[in-house]
This record gives structure tokens, sequence and C-alpha cells, in this order.
């Protein structure tokens, strides 16, 4: 019998081998009344304007009526990638919580995406990384639980070897990530390789731990800003990734 620590490794090293794998609202209520002549020389008053209030917005700012389309009704956190251009590997990464007054932006992060930058139907081994919105439920890394909601799969299968396209160690690559829910089974390891669309649809697409370049297919962050998503992350909230140029994102 396989064992699971077995398996797991087994994983790790076919996954090595393909890659990282509202504004202000005013409103005048009445006019005032048309002027007539009278004994009282003292002017009537003019109604005052209600006070702005303003508001966070209803609907995730950069996003076009295509991609909201695709944002599920029961999400209240989206981690929003926006890259640079169709064929930069430079984005950033906003997330952005749901609140009864609207959608509230956290903080702007530098972000590397894939070498070529992005498509549409994400092919194994084209250097893009896929455009669209998906579930974020499992997270991982060789690095213990930095304490995050999400199921966390601690242990050595997340070693990252190697070099990346400029030449810089990947060693850390893999300290901490989230399974981004492309091609791959809900609710299991990162380290899964179950590849429902077929594998030549590509896999192994995560959110990790920068290592400064480009990376095959993946969205990577400052190690700080891994361990601060994976701590602020709930899936009692539905958290969603939606990634992609800001062009395609504005469709």
């Amino acid at each position: 019998m396989i064992t699971r620590r077995t398996h797991v490794a087994l994983l790790a090293a076919s996954l090595l081998l393909t890659g990282c794998g509202g504004g202000a609202v005013a409103s005048t209520q009445g006019t005032p009344a048309p002027s007539q002549e009278t004994s009282d020389p003292t002017p009537s008053p003019t109604p005052s304007p209600e006070m702005s209030v303003e508001v966070a917005p209803q609907q995730i700012p950069g996003l076009g009526p295509k991609t909201w389309a695709k944002v599920p009704a029961d999400a209240r956190q989206a981690v929003v990638v926006t890259g640079r251009g169709r064929d930069s590997s430079a984005s950033t990464v906003v997330l952005y919580e749901r609140t009864e007054a609207g959608w509230q932006a956290g903080a702007s992060r530098p972000a590397h995406n894939a070498l070529k930058g992005w498509t549409d139907h994400h092919l194994a081994g084209d250097l893009r990384s896929p455009i669209g919105v998906y579930t974020l439920t499992d997270a991982g890394g060789l690095l213990k639980d930095p304490g995050t909601e999400l199921p966390y799969d601690h242990g050595v299968g997340f070693t990252a070897r190697g070099t990346g396209f400029e030449g810089e160690p990947l060693a850390g690559s893999f300290d901490y990530v989230i399974a981004i829910n492309y091609n791959r089974r809900p609710g299991t390891t990162p380290l899964d390789w179950t590849r429902p669309l077929g594998a030549g649809r590509g896999g192994g697409i995560w959110l990790h731990v920068d290592h400064g370049g480009p990376t095959h297919g993946c969205v990577s962050i400052a190690e700080d800003h891994m361990k601060e998503l994976l701590r602020t992350l709930d899936p009692d909230l539905h958290p969603v990734v939606v990634m992609g140029d800001a062009a395609s994102l504005a469709r």
C-alpha cells in the first residue's frame, strides 16, 4: 500500500517537473418658493442640500460585466490580481472584503505572474497565467501553518529547488502556498495531481512566496504578504481570486 507520505512525495516530484505550478451621493429635496412682494423685507431661507456620504463601491473597481458575472454571489473576500499587460509578468494584488457598506480594498502589493503574461485558455507549459475567477479553499507549505483558517498541508513535498527565469534561486517559494482552483479538485492538498480538465490544460497554479522573477503560471507575492493573506482568508467568507491583465478584467 502506498502511504500518504509516499503519495505526497510523488505528487510533489511531478509538480516540480512542470513548473510552479461609490462615490459621493448628494441630492436636494424641495426648491425655494418663488419670490413674492410682501411687506416683510426678511428673505425666506433656502433649504440646504443633504450631506454627501462616501460609501464603498458595490462592485469591485476594474472589473467589467463579463468578469463580474463570474464572481460568486456568496463571495465576501476577493484577491484581485491585476496584470500590467497581456504579455507582462508584473502585476499587483489587492484583497477586497465585502462589508455592509460595500467592497473595501486592502493594500496594493507588487506581484509576479507567468513569464509570458496571461491567457484565456491556459495550456501546460505555455508560460502564461490563466485569466478568470477561481475559488480558494486549500493551502499548505514547507513551513508550519502561520495561523490560517484554510485547511493547511504542511510537509517536505513543498520543497522548491533550482533557479528561476532570471537566475534567482527558487528555494523558499513554496514555504507558503494557496491553491488556486484552476483545473484541480477543491478540498484536497495543493499537491493533489487530479486534473479534471486533463493534464494538457496545466495545473498546480498557486499563490506562493515571490522569488524575485516571473513564474511558470502562478502568482507570487512577498513572504510577509503571503502570511498576512493566509491569516486573513476565511473559508466562511467564500474567498476567490480574480486574476488577469487589466484589459481582460475590464471586459
